[in-house]
Parts: structure tokens; C-alpha cells; sequence
């Protein structure tokens, strides 16, 4: 089906980087040694990795596996532009010196990541009409940088944040130059966002320069909602999991990236309590699911 898709798999179900006591116990080696040994060509950068691009390339090269992308935390709504240009440009250096070609960037003003209230209703944050210029000129500017480094920036819409429906990430969409900002496109946050996946592929098909596979369990979902949780909540209660493992309409996302003739990597990214779900075990279920589903 798909003819120039790699497949790699996140840290996260390892080790998460927001809430330490998740795989505090798991390192690094341990995360990349298994990633490879599940079939996965690649990975993100994950809060324990070397920090020196030489002994990390050395680490993922005895692998066989390569660093794909990584999370980039902006700020474009409530700090000066410049500021967010210098950490913007630094993690460029290093995802260069490790043969990245994607940053993943998410907007992180007023983001109920680690809040202990509910994400959704009245809580869940909304940019004004000021921020939104802010924001899309500031990604046109962050991701013409990208580009001339050969890179792209791929914004993250995500729950608990300003951009996180469909009609939010259009808006994003609409009011930025698609030769500078492409869309990480995540199954998990849109469905999770009660919004239809396959419908925001080929929305967004031309635009989607990364992929994040996540499920999202059914049952989990309806109580989330109902209880309103918490963002942190979702996660240690098992509301994600590997794509196969929910009620994502995966051969409808695969059908609908394919037909944009999407080029690129697809990320297994689903955070979940190590614990609970064994992440070697669900690194396999992946694999097996989307080599049966995709192709790939």
C-alpha cells in the first residue's frame, strides 16, 4: 500500500517524560534494544536519551534504527517570537546531527498537561483572535527556518490544548503557508477529541507531514467524559493504546493517507503506565497489527 513509509515507535509507553514515576525504572537502552528487536527502523527522542548527538547515533546505529522527529514545546501565543526562534533553532542543530528531518511542534500556552482539572468544557483552552496571529505567523516564520535546513515543522494539534478540534486545526491549516508548516497528524488526539480520523485524513492529506498512530479505548473515552478527567488521568487509566488495540477506524486512515500519497513515518505513540501494559508486549501487537492492516 504504501511505498516510502517508515515505521517507528515512540518512547513514551517505555517511559513518559511528563510524569517520571511512569517507566521511571526503564532506560534507555532498554527502549531502543526493544524497539529494534519489534521490527521498528525508528524512534523519537525521549527525555532519557544521550543528549550527545555522537552517542546517540552510536547507540541507535548498533541498533539499526534512526530518530525520526521530535516534540518541540512552543510558546507562540504568550512569549516573544524570538524567544521561541532560539530553542527552535538549537533543537534544529541537534535533530540535524542525529539525521532528522521532522520537528513536531505543539502550542503550549495555557495547556492543562499537568493541571489537576477536568480537560474538557469550559476548561479546555481556547487562543483569541490576537493569539491565533500570533500563532500562524509565528509558525510561518519557525517553519521557513525548518525548510531551508531541509527540515519540516509538523504542528501537533493535541488534547488540552488551544489547538486540538478539527475545526481548530483547520483554522491552523487555513492561516499558515502550507510550503512551511505541515501537520503531525495523531489519531488518538482527534478521536479522542470526538472527532472523525478518517474524515481529518483526507482533510488534511496534502498538509500531513507526520504521522502519530495511537487507539483509543472505547469505554475508556465515554469515562473520561462522563468524570471529566484530567489529562494525566487519561493516560495512568489506560484511555491509549497501540493502534489495533481501540476503536480507531485504522484501515479507513490508512486508505485515506495512502490515496494522499503520504510519504514519510508512521509513530506507534501511545502513552500508557508500563506497568499496566507491558510495552515490549504492545510494541509487537503493533507491529503485527499494522504489518496486517498497512502493509508495511
Amino acid at each position: 500500500m504504501f511505498n516510502n513509509v517508515k515505521l517507528g515507535i515512540a518512547p513514551i509507553g517505555w517511559t513518559n517524560d511528563d510524569m517520571p514515576e511512569l517507566g521511571g525504572e526503564l532506560t534507555f537502552d532498554q527502549m531502543v534494544s526493544e524497539a529494534a528487536l519489534a521490527g521498528f527502523q525508528g524512534t523519537e527522542v525521549g527525555g532519557k536519551f544521550p543528549i550527545d548527538p555522537d552517542k546517540l547515533n552510536k547507540a541507535l546505529d548498533l541498533r539499526g534504527i534512526k530518530i525520526a522527529s521530535q516534540w518541540f514545546s512552543s510558546f507562540l501565543c504568550s512569549t516573544p517570537y524570538e524567544e521561541n526562534e532560539r530553542m527552535f533553532v538549537r533543537q534544529l542543530d541537534f535533530l540535524e546531527a542525529v539525521g532528522a528531518k521532522r520537528i513536531n511542534v505543539c502550542e503550549l500556552t495555557r495547556c492543562l498537561f499537568s493541571q489537576d482539572c477536568s480537560m474538557f468544557g469550559e476548561n479546555k483552552p481556547v487562543a483569541s483572535d490576537e493569539e491565533w496571529e500570533k500563532l500562524c505567523s509565528g509558525l510561518n516564520k519557525l517553519g521557513e527556518i525548518a525548510s531551508k535546513r531541509g527540515f519540516k515543522l509538523c504542528f501537533h494539534h493535541h488534547m488540552a490544548t488551544v489547538v486540538q478540534t478539527y475545526e481548530e486545526t483547520k483554522r491552523l491549516m487555513d492561516n499558515t503557508d502550507p510550503e512551511y508548516v505541515y501537520l503531525c497528524f495523531d489519531t488518538g488526539h482527534f478521536t479522542f477529541s470526538k472527532e472523525d480520523a478518517v474524515k481529518a485524513a483526507r482533510e488534511f492529506g496534502p498538509r500531513i507531514g507526520h504521522v502519530h498512530l495511537k487507539d483509543i479505548r472505547a469505554d475508556k473515552m465515554k469515562q473520561a467524559y462522563e468524570e471529566g478527567f484530567e489529562f494525566r488521568r487519561a493516560v495512568v487509566d489506560g484511555c491509549f493504546t497501540v493502534p489495533g488495540d481501540g476503536c480507531v477506524d485504522y484501515p479507513g486512515v490508512f486508505k485515506a493517507l495512502n490515496e494522499a500519497c503520504y510519504e514519510g513515518w508512521f509513530i506507534v505513540e501511545a502513552e500508557q503506565d508500563p506497568n499496566k501494559a507491558n510495552p515490549f508486549e504492545y510494541a509487537l501487537k503493533a507491529r503485527e497489527y499494522i504489518k496486517s492492516c498497512a502493509g508495511i
